[in-house]
């Protein structure tokens, strides 16, 4: 069975829309509840994570609060699965540390100490500052690229497809945030300039094609028929790829720490989000902005 991008390319628009808007709208209340589009992690905010492994059960988090507030005032107190309760408050000295370690005790039993964590608020303000402007270089040097490699209405269609993945995986996680209390940290960021790298990469993959078959096919067939036949000429490639990426992520996202799982959850999310974009929306657009100038077939003079 074959695709046929240039029938169907509305409905492809509409799940992209569809996807992009409901991670907006949770994009908007996690800025108003949390004052952030997502939840940031340590490495953006500052402070000091402690993170306890009870057993058989964590307690109640109504049990923990008032032992911690008592000393350290208002905190930050998830349960992470049955176990875990991770404690997010200001950076602490190492005597509130072990002061806080042996009130908890006292009251909750015992206990694990899985991880403890403190960045200082400069710091983080300096990671997530230079987090932000690596993405932008990035993207920028991208544009100008893709600029300089095509035609201009393939470089602005590649681009809108690339903001596509990006607003994807951002919704997903300001939504994950919202609903699960997952953070998003330095690794994120490295997640997502890997992301936009791997979405860059497939869609150039299906622009060459469509661009070696209108030197051989641009007299014979118009270039919503030229676009089909190259996306499912690089179909199996664009699927194999993102199947083999996804066995190695997989586990990693079932079996690695907490870390390392969120981050292969961001691959994963963010290389099937690239796919998608690839196969269907970077063509997709194509044909839409050659239909917004002409729906005669294409001429080899034209793409001169």
């Amino acid at each position: 069975m074959e695709l046929k991008i240039s029938k169907t390319k509305n409905l492809y628009f509409a799940l992209s829309a569809a996807l992009i808007v409901a991670g907006l709208i949770a994009m908007v209340i996690s800025w108003i509840t949390l004052g952030a589009p997502l939840r940031l992690g340590l490495d953006f905010t500052g402070g000091t994570l402690v993170q306890l492994r009870f057993s058989p059960k964590a307690p109640a988090i109504e049990a923990v609060r008032p032992v911690v507030e008592k000393q350290l005032g208002i905190t930050n107190i998830q349960q992470i699965g049955d176990q875990n309760i991770a404690i997010r408050t200001r950076s602490l000295s190492t005597d509130e540390r072990t002061k806080l370690q042996e009130q908890l005790r006292a009251s909750l039993g015992k206990f694990e100490i899985e991880r403890i964590e403190t960045v200082g608020p400069t710091i983080g303000q300096e990671l997530l500052t230079n987090g932000l402007l690596a993405l932008g270089l990035s993207l920028v040097g991208i544009l100008a690229y893709l600029a300089f490699r095509f035609q201009f209405d393939y470089a602005i269609c590649a681009s809108i497809a690339l903001f596509h993945d990006v607003l994807v995986l951002l919704g997903i996680f300001s939504i994950l945030g919202l609903l699960f209390g997952v953070e998003v940290d330095t690794l994120f960021v490295v997640a997502l300039l890997t992301v936009v790298g791997f979405s860059v990469q497939d869609t150039v993959v299906v622009y060459d094609r469509i661009r070696e078959n209108l030197k051989f096919q641009s007299r014979k067939k118009t270039f919503p028929d030229i676009v089909d036949d190259s996306v499912n000429q690089t179909l199996v490639r664009s699927i194999n790829t993102t199947v083999t990426a996804q066995l190695v992520l997989l586990p990693l996202a079932i079996f690695g720490g907490e870390t390392i799982r969120l981050f292969a959850l961001a691959l994963i999310v963010g290389f099937l989000s690239g796919t998608y974009s690839s196969i269907f929306n970077a063509s997709a657009l194509l044909i839409w902005w050659r239909e917004r100038k002409t729906t005669a077939p294409v001429t080899a003079k034209a793409q001169k």
